[in-house]
């Protein structure tokens, strides 16, 4: 298949990913408004095809089959409707898009289109998480009690020297919508839909209009609890995922950027059931992670007709946490989920 990678910010990475599978997909085509940036990154991974016109991707014989859009928030729905629209596959980096409202058109656009669109949550794909999934499904953790999310990042000057960063109109939201989005994912991915959320949120980092600290409890669907805490503002740089069970606790290590990688620990309540947790942690097989894990699931995906390993419902759900944390932080008040187009922020959650 076909690719072409459009913003070569995080888009480099992606790049790099669709290039450590040679034997599904042919990375042909890059895209950037800054052409020069654009023809470093393709002389660098031997990419044929630079381009700085959007539009020009989607036309011709020769062009791509697959648009991995990787471009500002703000521009992520126009260019997946684009694509969509002329007969292609669409991979989409988070936020999605910036409402409910959005995200339900763009959901009924798919789905009258020929081609396929996966939102990108790549920290799904990593090892360690996987074997934590494998434990829930085979039944050995028992009732969910409590889950601790944490993602203590550092963000400064530099980071915010880019023009679209740190505003509203343009990052659609801050620490909550660009950072820990991924491990929020997570834990819905893994405890099952969120019922209720009280937060608070502030900008105390960075002198800038969204919010760079955050805290959260969350009532989840099952009944147990979870705590979410954020902030820009940390050194060192950590992420750690804890989740207590009937019968275990699992934890991430530390590392900021892949807590989805191993080493996970999984205490048992007792001795033989920590054999059992053991054996069945032995059959998860590694496989490749994060954006090169997606892709090639992706593939097998296509090829099967078996669900996306990320669908437009997963990309909802986190939206839908996305916009319970807003409004619960600017009136004070606890919001139950499941939240339906009566919602005052169903179309959007951003300030005016």
């Amino acid at each position: 298949m076909r690719v072409a990678v459009v913003g070569l910010g995080i888009g480099i990475q992606h790049a790099a990913a669709w290039k450590q599978l040679p034997e599904r997909f042919e990375l042909v085509a890059v895209c950037d408004i800054d052409e020069a940036k654009a023809r470093r990154v393709a002389e660098k991974l031997e990419i044929p095809r630079v381009v700085s016109d959007y539009a020009s991707l989607l036309r011709g014989d020769d062009a791509p089959e697959l648009l991995d859009i990787c471009t500002p928030p703000q521009l992520h729905f126009d260019m997946s409707v684009a694509a969509l629209r002329a007969g292609k596959h669409v991979i989409c980096e988070k936020p999605l898009v910036p409402s409910l409202a959005v995200c339900d058109q763009l959901t009924r656009i798919a789905a009258e289109s020929r081609g396929q669109l996966m939102p990108i949550f790549q920290y799904r794909f990593g090892n360690g998480l996987r074997k934590l999934q494998h434990l829930v499904a085979r039944g050995l953790t028992g009732q969910a009690y409590f889950s601790t999310i944490e993602t203590a990042w550092l963000r400064g000057d530099a980071y915010y020297a880019v023009d679209w960063r740190g505003k509203w109109k343009t990052e659609l939201g801050g620490v909550m919508t660009t950072h820990a989005i991924h491990s929020h994912d997570i834990l819905c991915s893994v405890i099952g839909p969120v019922k209720s959320v009280f937060a608070r949120t502030t900008t105390r980092v960075n002198p800038i209009e969204t919010e760079d600290c955050a805290a959260v409890s969350v009532e989840m669907a099952d009944g147990s609890l979870a705590t979410l805490s954020a902030t820009l503002g940390s050194r060192p740089e950590i992420s750690r995922l804890r989740f207590s069970f009937e019968n275990l606790t699992a934890e991430s290590s530390l590392s900021p950027y892949q807590p989805c990688f191993d080493p996970w620990t999984f205490t048992a309540a007792d001795a033989e059931l920590q054999r059992e947790v053991d054996a069945a942690i032995g059959e998860v097989e590694p496989r490749k992670e994060l954006y090169a894990g997606q892709f090639e699931r992706f593939d097998a995906a296509l090829r099967s007709g078996d669900a996306l390993p990320v669908t437009l419902a997963d990309a909802r759900a986190s939206l839908e946490l996305l916009t319970a944390i807003y409004d619960s932080a600017r009136t004070g008040q606890s919001v139950a989920l499941p939240i339906g187009a009566d919602h005052a922020y169903y179309s959007g959650w951003l300030p005016g």
